[in-house]
């Protein structure tokens, strides 16, 4: 009984200060529509960043007759110790043994031009090394190179390749990239929750009247802060639910019409809608209920 009189009272106030609810209806419509903009296209740049980084590793190229600093081939013994030391580093994810010949038909595969005359194969064999952070391939390309005895290169390694310039660049902007989306997030938020508390305060103070005369007639708290609540949970699921289906509508009809909107990669995609759509729907029911309950603290001390 005592809830359905909550909720005939948080009804009935709904509509007696429209102007009010309306306001906080699209208070809550705009900040969870930036939200929902926020996480799509953030959680998109998010994952670009990181597919950039899985493309960084390391090459270590074996020595091979007439290569500059090479006194011949490496020998099968050095090959399986390189192979060790690099198995044995915490920071290596994944090692990849590629031969004279695979190295040659990737070539023929991506540079068909460049190796069309070719009468012998140039190209040495290598181990891709792939780390567990795209950070790591920096350190890990120095401390191999170091690795023998007096801080010099080991026998059987010509060259240590990891991108050099470019995969540096690369790290610092995924960095940047993850930092800048995190905070603006939480300065989002952070927004919204002001924005949203502000809007639900002008409606409690326009009713301040009407909440002490509740109080100076034995009313408790929770049965003054009951109707505001679901008023805020109302204001928050009408406001959250028009943000998504504005959302849906930019990806259905706004999106595809932007031009090479499509990655021609697979693993480069926002986060789900349906959980982002779940996100802006508890975020605007909590922002809703939580930013009405603590505006009215004041105006229940009577």
């Amino acid at each position: 009984m005592k809830l359905r009189v909550v909720v005939g009272e948080a009804l009935r106030s709904l509509g007696a200060s429209m102007s009010t609810t309306v306001a906080a209806t699209l208070t809550v419509l705009i900040g969870m529509f930036v939200l929902g903009l926020t996480i799509g296209l953030g959680t998109w740049v998010l994952s670009w960043s990181d597919h950039a980084k899985r493309q960084l590793l390391d090459k270590v190229y074996l020595c091979q007759s007439g290569r500059p600093g090479c006194s011949g081939d490496a020998t099968a013994k050095q090959t399986e110790q390189i192979r060790l030391m690099l198995a044995r580093d915490h920071r290596v994810k994944n090692i990849t043994y590629v031969s004279k010949d695979e190295a040659l038909a990737r070539m023929r595969k991506r540079y068909p031009d460049l190796v069309e005359n070719l009468t012998y194969n140039p190209l040495p064999p290598s181990f891709e090394v792939i780390p567990i952070q795209a950070e790591f391939t920096d350190d890990i390309r120095t401390d191999l190179l170091t690795a023998a005895r007096g801080g010099t290169k080991p026998a059987g390694i010509e060259s240590v390749k990891d991108g050099g310039e470019k995969a540096r660049k690369v790290v610092r902007v995924g960095s940047i990239i993850e930092a800048v989306f995190v905070v603006g997030l939480v300065v989002l938020l952070i927004a919204s929750t002001l924005l949203i508390a502000n809007t639900i305060r002008l409606s409690i103070f326009a009713r301040r009247r009407e909440i002490e005369v509740m109080k100076l007639v034995g009313a408790t708290n929770w049965f003054v802060r009951g109707p505001f609540m679901i008023e805020g949970l109302l204001c928050g699921l009408i406001g959250s639910v028009c943000a998504i289906l504005l959302l849906l509508i930019g990806k259905q009809i706004v999106l595809p019409a932007l031009p090479n909107w499509e990655s021609d990669s697979s693993d480069i995609q926002a986060l789900a809608f349906e959980l982002t759509a779940l996100m802006i729907l508890g975020a605007g029911l909590l922002l809703g209920a939580v930013g009405s309950a603590l505006t009215l603290h004041r105006f229940l001390r009577v």
